[in-house]
């Protein structure tokens, strides 16, 4: 795998190859490549240079222990319970719209029919096994903090993916990562005064798996921005 500095990518071209992959290799990225990306990530901006982030990883035994233990509680009842509410509630009109085809291309991938609940959920339980990824990050920001600084954020993470597609490595963010933070913050330190906001589950994407087959449209242009010159 070429280091960062030989593959020569640009912002734009990492923009293009950047996917959400969800089925991953068994194959570790290596510490001092994670801790690079990391360093790098922390020069993103944030509002008032705030810098509210806090990054958790898991790897190796920590990641497979956090997995069992989340897979326990589910087994045993226990129900989703974020800190802060979790995205995709409430939508309406075009943006319900467009939940509904990333669901049906996603579980399209996979030849399961929105009927097929069993399947579905089954399909959802992979969240909580980070899709097979070997490295799970937590995300998160005091919890007293304004949701506007949930931007910071999603900078934070954006800046995260794009470095790492620089350097070959799969992601995929998932708001599911953040259903569970009391098992999380037992097993990973998280400052105990942070809510979890977001996960990322990262590795080096197996291009045979069927579940990296979904493809995500996105909107033209006009339709989202305005120029007035």
């Amino acid at each position: 795998m070429a280091s960062a500095s030989e593959s020569a990518m640009n912002v734009t071209e990492a923009l293009r190859l950047r996917r959400t992959t969800r089925g991953f290799l068994d194959r570790e990225v290596e510490k001092e490549t994670l801790r690079e990306i990391v360093e790098l990530a922390r020069l993103a901006p944030s509002n008032s240079n705030t810098q509210p982030w806090h990054i958790a990883v898991a790897s190796g035994e920590t990641r497979q222990t956090l997995e069992a233990a989340v897979l326990e509680e589910v087994a045993n009842g226990l129900k989703p319970h974020p800190q802060w509410p979790p995205g995709g509630m409430g939508l309406q009109g075009d943006y319900k719209q467009r939940q509904y085809d990333c669901a049906d291309r996603y579980y399209g991938s996979m030849g399961i029919t929105r009927a097929d609940t069993a399947a579905r959920q089954e399909l959802l339980a992979l969240n909580w096994k980070f899709f097979g990824a070997p490295h799970a990050a937590f995300i998160s920001m005091p919890a007293y903090m304004h949701r506007a600084h949930a931007c910071d954020l999603g900078i934070f993470l954006q800046t995260l993916m794009l470095l790492m597609t620089e350097r070959g490595i799969a992601s995929c963010p998932q708001g599911a990562l953040a259903a569970f933070p009391d098992v999380v913050k037992r097993h990973v330190y998280i400052p105990e005064e942070n809510a979890i906001l977001v996960g990322l589950s990262f590795g080096y994407a197996d291009e045979e798996a069927r579940i990296n087959s979904a493809k995500m449209p996105r909107e033209p242009l006009d339709s989202f921005a305005s120029f007035h010159w």
